[in-house]
């Protein structure tokens, strides 16, 4: 009887003490996409978080970038083949390319990058020009030259922006390549 009552007080204690201790959930320090509690998470971390947490919350106050699963005591792992770098979201799990659109949205991305940054240098000479034309003083060459710069500024813009139209057209509408124009 005396086995028995011990027992029973045993279980009574493992079944109110003892569980909550073993069904706390653990977290880990910091999560990839550099959000660290206490601190607030970093300015990218949304985006970050789209990419390689899908299916978590958007609330960063919950912490399920950071629970560590009891099954093989590690943190959540990220979407596979994702990589969040300074130029967005980029899918590495192309399967040598045997996976449909691997290849599109490499390149999508890729040609996003370069269009973008040939866009910012063509603006930066429209501002360059104005700035040739402002200060001029009227001088003939000083001022021809802006015209020059400002010409040619804005015809890197209408090209870079054709050249995104065409590259669309051609890789989604003619040849259908999966992956560009945000098409199926």
């Amino acid at each position: 009887m005396k086995r028995f009552l011990l027992f029973l007080v045993f279980g009574y204690w493992l079944l109110t003490v003892a569980a909550p201790v073993f069904s706390q959930a653990r977290y880990a320090t910091c999560d990839l996409c550099g959000y660290c509690p206490p601190n607030q998470p970093p300015s990218r971390w949304e985006n970050c978080r789209r990419c390689l947490y899908e299916s978590a919350s958007s609330d960063p106050s919950v912490y399920e970038t950071l629970i560590i699963n009891d099954f093989d005591n590690l943190p959540p792992t990220p979407m596979p083949g994702r990589w969040y770098t300074m130029i967005g979201c980029i899918n590495t799990d192309l399967g040598s390319f045997q996976q449909e659109g691997a290849a599109g949205s490499v390149v999508q991305t890729l040609l996003n990058l370069i269009f973008s940054v040939a866009g910012l240098v063509a603006l930066l000479y429209f501002i360059y020009g104005s700035y040739l034309i402002i200060t001029s003083q009227a001088n003939p060459e000083k001022l021809g030259e802006g015209r020059r710069v400002i010409s040619g500024a804005i015809v890197g813009i209408i090209f870079s922006l054709s050249s995104v139209f065409l590259i669309n057209l051609l890789a989604s509408g003619v040849l259908k390549i999966p992956g560009f124009g945000g098409g199926p």
